[in-house]
This record gives C-alpha cells, structure tokens and sequence, in this order.
C-alpha cells in the first residue's frame, strides 16, 4: 500500500447531525378550512366557531386545538382535529341566515410540515424570501416557498409549520430535505 494514500473507515452521518439542528416532520391530517365573511357577519360566526375571529392579517385566535389565522380583511383559515370537521361545517350552517359566509372545506387539499430546531429559520430561509425573525411566535403568514405558496405558521421561537398544497409537497418536501443536508454539511 502506498503509504501517501490512507485509507479510513470514518464515516459521518449528516442526517443525524441535521436532526440536531433541525427536523423536518409531516403531520398528521387536520380539518381546514377557507371562512369568507364580511365584517357585519364576523360576530356570529366567531360565536359559531366558540372563538373571537382575530382581525389582523397574521393573527391567530385559538380555542383548545381549534386556530383561526386570518389571511386577509375578510378572509380566515380554519385549523382542528380531523373529528372537529363535521361540527365546524354545522357551526357554518347553522349562522348562515344571520351571518351570510362562505365555508368551505378544504382537508384535503393541503399538507403540513413541522419544521423545529435551532436551525429552522436557516432551513426555511432557502425557499421563503420572508424576514423570518420578524415572524413573532403565535402568527402565521401566506408566503411562498420557492415557487409554492404556502401558509407559513409560527408556533415558537424555534417551531414552525408550513401547509403547503399536496401537488406541491413533494417539491417542498425534497426542498427541505436538500436543505436540511446542506446545514448539516456547514454549507
């Protein structure tokens, strides 16, 4: 053997570093849905819903395991358990002649990630062109990521969530698994 060539048995495992600094989980399914009504209808419908329905893009009201995000002036997105979603569409129902609204489900069509670790800022922050440190926790935000659009929550401060549609969550996901290699490399 030529003594300028040595061979190693050393190996690194960059996932499991990685997983030290960041961590990439899909979640379990959940009830979404899209709330469309106008501010003379916000009242009854919060009533419905069991929360005050938040009034600024970017607030999030919560109930137990139900979150209501308000997207825009008259505009909200639903989260809670899967079991939840029947009592959430009769909720919607039985306010309709008081408070016209549109609800509609929308559970299938999205997906979550979990994105947790000192370095999820860093993950998110190779496809999202957000200033994420200006993303307080307990708010969440329509964004992109890469070309995906997504709604982009943040549960602490080294805790997020991204719901991104499910055509797109192969493209994310392998996004946020390149990307998790890269940090686990130092790159």
């Amino acid at each position: 053997m030529n003594e300028g060539a040595m061979m190693t048995s050393q190996t690194h495992d960059f996932a499991a570093d990685a997983g030290a600094r960041v961590r990439v989980e899909a979640l379990a399914p959940v009830a979404r849905f899209s709330l469309r009504v106008r501010q003379q209808g916000r009242a009854a419908l919060g009533r419905a819903l069991g929360l005050d329905l938040p009034e600024r893009v970017g607030e999030v009201a919560r109930a137990g395991e139900r979150a209501v995000l308000c997207l825009g002036p008259d505009e909200w997105l639903i989260h809670a358990p899967e079991a939840e979603t029947d009592a959430i569409a009769a909720a919607g129902a039985e306010v309709y002649a008081e408070a016209p609204h549109a609800l509609v489900e929308l559970s299938d069509r999205e997906v979550s990630f979990a994105i947790t670790g000192p370095a999820a800022a860093e993950l998110l922050s190779i496809g999202c062109p957000r200033d994420l440190g200006r993303l307080a926790p307990g708010r969440a935000v329509r964004t992109v990521f890469d070309s995906a659009q997504v709604v982009l929550w943040r549960d602490g401060a080294e805790a997020f969530r991204v719901d991104v549609w499910r055509s797109f969550a192969p493209h994310v996901g392998a996004l946020l698994d390149a990307g998790r290699a890269e940090i686990a490399a130092g790159l």
